[in-house]
């Protein structure tokens, strides 16, 4: 009669461990990107600085930054100071998620898998990099050249923020298309001549992935969707040079 109960209690136990070690590693990232955050508070008007350079560097001689809400030049840097903190964090997040999940991984799964982590790891930040030094100042060479005459060009500085981080995410993503390639090849869920053969519908997902991510621009959304497409190839490239390894069958066992 007692065994039902131990047998349901022997089945909850590795679901609360489960639990309490995830509780555990989502406290960590916490206090991680809680403590980058205080620091970058201290810097917060500095990194805002640093941000706006692609923009005042393109601004119109008569024209400057401005602050449209009553408290937005305490929040807006703020604000960047925490997505910074974010950002920096995001080895540490990846490590946490990594050791969380990496025990129920198959030693295969595991040999492929930190490479390719570490490799997210770089794209997203090369991702952030050529947005920032590249897009960025293109963006605003670009936009106050449009601007209808007696319109004076004044960036809100929220509105800037919001396009800056909205960008940052998009090319962080963008830039991970070699690994998702790579995984759907060394999954098995596709191929390098299936994936090849597929490659004007990536385009079009490419230019829908910019419109959907990028401000509503033609300029930003073509400078997201081309290096997606070169990435794209870069991962058929890698599929081709590194192919998926097969199982070894087992041989079987005779007594």
């Amino acid at each position: 009669m007692s065994a039902e109960p131990n047998n349901k209690q022997d089945q909850d136990m590795p679901l609360i461990s489960h639990l309490v070690e995830l509780r555990d590693r989502l406290l960590r990232v916490v206090v991680v990107v809680g403590l980058i955050f205080v620091v970058f508070a201290v810097f917060a008007n500095r990194l805002y600085e640093i941000l706006s350079i692609p923009l005042t560097n393109n601004l119109p001689e008569d024209s400057k930054q401005i602050a449209t809400g009553v408290i937005s030049p305490f929040l807006a840097p703020l604000k960047l100071a925490f997505v910074s903190a974010v950002f920096i964090a995001i080895p540490v997040i990846l490590h946490q998620a990594w050791a969380f999940v990496s025990p129920g991984l198959y030693a295969k799964e595991k040999r492929f898998a930190f490479p390719l982590l570490i490799s997210s790891v770089f794209l997203f930040y090369a991702g952030i990099a050529f947005a920032y030094f590249v897009i960025l100042p293109i963006l605003f060479q670009f936009l106050p050249s449009i601007a209808p005459d007696g319109v004076v060009y004044m960036p809100d500085i929220t509105s800037y923020l919001d396009v800056s981080i909205k960008l940052f995410f998009a090319f962080g993503l963008a830039f991970q298309v070699p690994i998702v390639t790579l995984l759907l090849i060394w999954s098995g869920i596709s191929s390098v001549e299936s994936l090849s053969a597929k490659r004007p519908y990536i385009v079009v997902g490419a230019f829908v992935f910019g419109m959907l991510l990028t401000p509503p621009d033609v300029i930003s959304q073509t400078l997201l969707a081309l290096p997606m497409w070169l990435l794209f190839e870069v991962g058929l490239l890698f599929g081709k040079a590194f192919p998926a390894q097969k199982d070894e069958p087992q041989e079987e066992v005779t007594e």
